[in-house]
């Protein structure tokens, strides 16, 4: 979104003119670092204006957390626009919101200094509000280039700012839409969508995938697009380096769904649900490379069995022995409800007689707290951690290419000394578990074996690369494009 000025001449105008411009709408999302500064950052957990509101005490740090938000709104809207008219617009929106919020959380504040109302229970409700207005912003800036460079854009906005009434998203959506012409007018809408299931207690920060395939599926989209910074590729190219990488091309969604549990989302699990369940395919482009067909994710097979991705995370196996356990029911469904409690993701497990093993993606706190909790509930158990790396090999047909064993004896060459590998009947990914500083070894070593090899040697399947869809879309459907 940052670099939306640039994007503006290809993704959204290009080679387009008068009504081949429209048939799309496009779903937003906030400029760069804007939602880290709203909400705390991704990685490093650097605080933002909601987690400084939620633990401040004296009422100062979340009010300089705002003046920092409204500064660099300013500057991400003030490096893609150029008119005056449109920054004073933008200054102006800025103001009205920032504004808007702070005298939201000041009487918010004030009402729980009295007894019977408790600031824990409206947190959630901040979160969502201090999010949408990232998305806003965002959309309103794209909107006003777009209209000065002559596109007929109009600025969806399904935050619910200062909406009196209450939504389900399908509801918001709609009335949202219900005045836009899609032949004639071209909508930017807020990846964030205020309504009564609540986005942000459910998904999160992938809200805005949510609200995109919901989108696509309420109006019917021939297609639903997310545009990224690059391709979808076998691996990571900063790894394995550019000239090794292959683009996918064609995947299906069991494979999304594969990188999805390994932290690496071409598109959020539920939103490929929605969008599966609606039959319309998913594009996964490189904003920045628009004559490349991107890759195509949908139900069709594989032309033939191939691996496709080969991928990686740093995990910790958290492992039950019992020794009683064989026979007895309730161990398994025990340690679920642990995990669950203390909200940690399982990537994968693996059980036998007397030992159950989860593989999961978690802070340590979290992981630590679980096996406190395991060790008291069964206090004759064995309960242990350990930091391992779990790296997959996923590709949506991997029969008869004897891909486990040419990735162990792959490994043994490389001299890495898999721990664990599992390749469940029927299954997409092959996992391989090493430790955690042969990761990045390992990924190379797989990706060298099971993608390079066979490309360079011709076996490669034929992938599927679709011509670039049309400018103008029948008059039966449209587009649904995602800036993410």
């Amino acid at each position: 979104m940052s670099r939306i000025r640039e994007l503006r001449d290809t993704l959204f105008i290009g080679p387009r003119k008068d009504a081949e411009l429209y048939h799309r709408i496009f779903v937003v999302s906030a400029f760069g670092g804007i939602t880290n500064l709203l909400l705390e950052h991704k990685k490093t957990g650097t605080p933002g204006v909601y987690a400084l509101f939620a633990n401040d005490d004296n009422g100062h740090d979340w009010l300089d957390g705002l003046t920092r938000v409204a500064d660099a709104m300013r500057e991400a809207h003030s490096a893609v626009l150029d008119h005056p008219a449109d920054l004073t617009a933008a200054d102006e929106f800025v103001r009205e919101r920032i504004e808007g919020a702070r005298s939201c959380l000041f009487d918010l504040r004030r009402l729980c200094s009295y007894g019977h109302f408790r600031l824990s229970s409206h947190m959630m409700v901040i979160r969502e509000l201090l999010s949408g207005l990232g998305e806003a912003h965002s959309a309103f800036a794209t909107t006003l280039l777009l209209q000065r460079a002559g596109v007929n854009a109009r600025f969806v906005d399904l935050s619910g700012w200062r909406d009196e009434e209450e939504h389900s998203l399908k509801e918001r959506i709609l009335a949202g839409l219900d005045q836009v012409d899609l032949a004639t007018e071209m909508p930017i809408v807020t990846g964030y969508a205020q309504c009564t299931e609540g986005l942000m207690r459910e998904f999160d920060r992938g809200y805005s995938e949510v609200t995109f395939s919901n989108i696509a599926a309420l109006t019917q989209a021939n297609e639903a697009i997310i545009h990224k910074e690059f391709h979808l590729s076998s691996a990571d190219p900063m790894l394995v380096g550019e000239d090794a990488v292959r683009k996918l091309g064609h995947t299906n969604y069991d494979v999304a769904d594969q990188l999805s549990n390994l932290g690496m989302e071409a598109i959020h699990p539920n939103a490929a649900k929605t969008l599966r369940k609606a039959g319309i395919p998913l594009r996964v482009t490189n904003a920045f490379d628009p004559g490349d067909p991107g890759t195509l994710i949908d139900d069709a097979p594989a032309e033939a069995p191939a691996a496709e991705i080969v991928t990686g995370l740093n995990t910790y196996a958290l492992s039950l022995f019992e020794q009683d356990m064989v026979g007895v029911k309730g161990y398994d469904q025990s340690v679920l409800e642990i995990l669950a409690r203390h909200k940690v993701h399982i990537v994968s497990k693996g059980t036998n007689a007397n030992t159950i093993t989860h593989y999961l993606d978690a802070p340590l706190k979290a992981v630590r707290r679980s096996e406190h909790d395991l060790t008291e509930k069964f206090p004759n158990a064995d309960v242990t951690v350990q930091g391992l790396a779990l790296v997959s090999v996923i590709g949506r047909d991997l029969n008869g290419l004897n891909a486990t064993q040419a990735g162990l004896a792959a490994l043994q060459a490389a001299q890495i000394t898999p721990l664990a590998v599992q390749h469940l009947p029927g299954s997409v990914d092959i996992q391989f578990l090493v430790a955690k500083d042969d990761r990045d070894r390992a990924i190379k070593t797989l990706h060298r074996a099971l993608i390079e090899k066979p490309a360079a040697s011709g076996t490669q399947p034929i992938r599927l690369e679709r011509k670039a869809p049309p400018t103008q879309a029948p008059e039966t459907g449209f587009q649904l494009s995602n800036a993410s």
